[in-house]
């Protein structure tokens, strides 16, 4: 004897999925935000792995790796809230189009899709995006980044990897 609710449309599981890898995503990174907020100090570090890692309180009114973060201005919020929904457009547009048997790359998708919102919520909720995983080696230090930048990172890793090895759903 077969259920009908048993067996669910693909489509609904792909959706499950995006909102399960994403939510994951954007929970932790708001998590680990608001503790490093309430917890360290402004510019303050602490010493995790000495001469490689320290958990590091900044903000980055910038893009990705600091890009443009020099410069403070309304207009550059505003640019930087326009592109960060127009990413989130296509990231959502690229899940939307990737077959459910793609399930790795819909989760990788579903990594950047996660990872965006997180580092959005933060530009819209405090103009700026809170930084803390800071990893160097002597005094060479890799840009400060957190969790969703993380989700990103990896998940655009995957995305690329299926550009270049597989070819991509049309």
């Amino acid at each position: 004897m077969t259920h009908r609710f048993m067996s669910q449309p693909s489509s609904v599981k792909k959706y499950r999925l995006l909102v399960l890898i994403a939510g994951v995503v954007v929970v932790f990174d708001q998590i680990s935000k608001f503790i490093i907020v309430k917890s360290v100090p402004l510019f303050h570090s602490i010493t995790v792995i000495p001469g490689f890692f320290n958990i590091t309180h900044i903000r980055n009114p910038g893009g990705a790796f600091g890009f443009l973060a020099g410069s403070h201005s309304s207009l550059q919020h505003l640019i930087f809230l326009f592109v960060s929904s127009a990413a989130i457009g296509l990231i959502f547009y690229f899940f939307k189009k990737t077959p459910y048997s793609y399930r790795f790359l819909s989760s990788a998708l579903a990594l950047v899709f996660g990872g965006a919102i997180g580092n959005m919520i933060d530009r819209i909720r405090m103009g700026s995006v809170v930084d803390f995983l800071d990893f160097y080696v002597g005094n060479l230090h890799w840009p400060a980044f957190n969790i969703a930048d993380s989700a990103v990172s990896i998940g655009m890793i995957i995305f690329l990897f299926y550009l270049v090895f597989k070819k991509l759903p049309e």
